[in-house]
C-alpha cells in the first residue's frame, strides 16, 4: 500500500470498550507502519459530552504500550476529534457533516470516508439512514460502513437489519466484520489446503476421517451477562465464526482467489449443510450445555452469574456433527464444539486421518492439526519406529508454531482487517449470501431447543464441556483429539 493512504473514519460507538481495546490501537499500528500517512481523520462520536482533548487523551491511553515515543504518539492523537451524538437526532447529523468536511480539507482525504458501527444493532438502520439523507456519504471519494456482529438474532431480523442498511448502501459497501476471518491461521486454512500438494491431494473424503473444530474459552459471561442470557453460544459463536471456520476447510478450490470467487465457494458450502437432527436422546446431531460451578466450588455457575435468569436454559455450550450433504464431503463429519468456562482458552482444527488398510502395523491415524490461538502454527502427528529392536510405532509431532515474538509482531486481526477496508478488500468479510444462510441453519437448531424446556445438560465449570459432547462422537468411534 502506498504511504498516501486517504480516510476519514467517523465511529460510532467511540466510548465503547471495543474502540479502546482494539480499534484505536488497530489504526495506531497502521499509521506507525505509514499505511496510515497525515492525510486521515477519526471522528469519534457517542451519547456522552467530551471534548476532542479528553478524546485525545483516551487515545493515548489505549495505544500506551504501543508508542514509539510521546511525539509519535501525540501526532497520531491530534488526528482525532469527538462528536457528542444522538444518532436519532437529525440535527446532529447536520453538525457532524460540518465536522467532516472540515477535516476532509484540513488533511486532504479527498472524500473518501469509513462508516463505522461499533454499537447495538438496532441502531445500524437509523444510522446508515442518516448518513445518506444529511449528505455525510461523499461523491468524489469511497464510502464504506464497518458493521460488527450481532447482525441479528436469526434469519429474519437479519434480513430486516440488511434491508434496511441496503436502502443506503450497496453490498459492496458493506464489510461484515468476524474477526475470526482476520486472524492469521484462518486466513492460512486456504494456503496450506492449496498450495501444498502433498495436503491438496490428500484433502478428500477417502483420506480424512473426521475434522474437529474446537473453539474454548476459559472465560464466564464478565460483565456480559445480560446480552449473552439472550443470545447463548450457538447465536453468539455457531452462526458466525465457527460456520465460516467450516466453509473455509471444506470449500471447493476458487478458480482464483478473488472476493467473488472465495465467496462463491465458501457459500456453496453453506448451503449444503444438511438440516441437523435435534432431539433429546442420543440420536440428536447437536447437544447444549451450561456451565454449572467448578468441582472445587470456587468458580461459580452461570446461573449465578450478574444479570443472569436463576433459570435460565441459555446454552454456554454447543457441540455438533455438521453433515455437508455432497458428495465429497457427505461421509465426513465435521465435529464443532465451543463454550465458555471451558478447561482451556484454545483455537484450533484437527483433521483426522483415516487409519491405512494395511495389516503391517498397528498404527494410529495421521492427525494434522491447525492451531489458531493462542498458540499459532501447525502440527502434524504421524507414526514412526520406536528406537529399539522390532517394528513397533510411536506417534512423533512435526511441529511448525510461531515464536512470541513472531506472534507479537505480526498484526493482530484488526489491524489486517481495517487495512483491507481501506484497501476495498472483501475477501475476509462475511457476505449477506454467507450470513442469511448461516442464520438459517444455525434457526433450526435454535427453534428445537427452544422446544426443549425441561431442562438442560450441566458441565461443571473448567472442564471441557457435558459428556453428551462425548457420546456425540463415540456413536460413530469417534472421539474429541483435543483434551485439556
Amino acid at each position: 500500500m502506498s504511504q498516501d493512504t486517504k480516510a476519514l473514519f467517523i465511529i460510532f460507538g467511540a466510548t465503547g470498550d471495543l474502540a479502546h481495546r482494539k480499534l484505536y490501537p488497530a489504526i495506531y499500528h497502521l499509521f506507525k507502519k505509514n499505511m496510515l500517512s497525515e492525510s486521515f481523520a477519526v471522528i469519534g462520536t457517542a451519547r456522552r459530552e467530551w471534548s476532542d482533548e479528553h478524546y485525545q487523551e483516551v487515545v493515548l491511553d489505549s495505544i500506551e504500550d504501543l508508542t514509539e515515543s510521546k511525539e509519535h504518539a501525540k501526532a497520531f492523537a491530534e488526528h482525532f476529534r469527538y462528536q457528542s451524538h444522538n444518532v436519532k437526532d437529525s440535527e446532529h447529523y447536520h453538525t457532524l457533516k460540518e465536522l467532516a468536511d472540515t477535516l476532509d480539507d484540513e488533511y486532504s482525504i479527498e472524500g473518501n470516508r469509513i462508516f463505522y458501527l461499533s454499537m447495538s444493532p438496532s441502531f445500524f438502520g437509523t444510522i446508515t439512514h442518516h448518513l445518506r439523507e444529511q449528505s455525510l456519504v461523499t461523491d468524489n471519494g469511497f464510502n464504506r460502513v464497518i458493521i460488527e456482529k450481532p447482525f441479528g438474532t436469526d434469519f429474519e431480523s437479519s434480513k430486516a437489519l440488511n434491508d434496511e442498511i441496503n436502502d443506503s448502501f450497496d453490498e459492496d459497501q458493506l464489510y461484515r466484520i468476524d474477526h475470526y476471518l482476520g486472524k492469521e491461521m484462518v486466513q492460512n486454512i486456504l494456503a496450506l489446503r492449496f498450495s501444498n500438494r502433498l495436503i491438496e491431494n490428500s484433502w478428500n473424503k477417502d483420506s480424512i476421517s473426521n475434522i474437529q473444530i474446537t473453539l474454548s474459552e476459559d472465560l464466564g459471561v464478565e460483565e456480559r451477562g445480560e446480552y449473552y442470557d439472550k443470545s447463548g453460544a450457538l447465536r453468539d459463536m455457531v452462526q458466525n465464526h465457527v460456520l465460516q471456520v467450516v466453509s473455509l476447510l471444506t470449500m471447493t478450490k476458487p478458480a482464483s482467489f478473488t472476493t467473488d470467487n472465495v465467496r462463491k465457494e465458501k457459500l456453496a458450502i453453506l448451503k449444503a449443510l444438511k438440516d441437523p437432527v435435534i432431539t433429546q436422546d442420543e440420536n440428536t446431531e447437536f447437544v447444549r450445555g451450561q456451565y454449572a460451578s467448578s468441582e472445587d466450588g470456587a468458580t461459580k455457575g452461570y446461573r449465578q452469574e450478574d444479570k443472569v435468569a436463576p433459570d435460565t436454559l441459555t446454552e454456554t455450550f454447543v457441540a455438533g456433527k455438521i453433515i455437508i450433504d455432497t458428495d465429497e464431503w457427505r461421509d465426513v463429519p465435521v465435529y464443532i464444539r465451543t463454550g465458555k468456562r471451558l478447561a482451556e482458552k484454545t483455537s484450533r482444527v484437527d483433521i483426522v486421518f483415516k487409519s491405512t488398510e494395511s495389516d503391517l502395523f498397528n498404527d494410529q491415524p495421521t492427525l494434522l492439526s491447525v492451531l489458531i490461538s493462542p498458540d499459532e502454527g501447525i502440527e502434524l502427528t504421524l507414526n514412526n519406529k520406536n528406537i529399539g529392536p522390532g517394528m513397533h510405532l510411536k506417534p512423533t509431532q512435526l511441529s511448525n508454531l510461531r515464536s512470541e515474538d513472531t506472534r507479537e509482531e505480526s498484526p493482530e486481526a484488526y489491524e489486517k482487517l481495517i487495512l483491507d477496508v481501506l484497501n476495498g478488500d472483501e475477501t475476509h468479510f462475511a457476505h449477506w449470501g454467507e450470513v442469511a444462510t448461516s442464520w438459517k441453519y444455525v434457526d433450526q437448531v435454535r427453534r428445537a431447543w427452544d422446544g426443549f424446556t425441561d431442562s438442560i445438560p450441566f458441565y461443571p465449570a473448567l472442564t471441557m464441556g457435558p459428556k453428551e459432547a462425548d457420546t456425540l462422537l463415540s456413536q460413530q468411534d469417534h472421539s474429541w483429539i483435543y483434551k485439556a
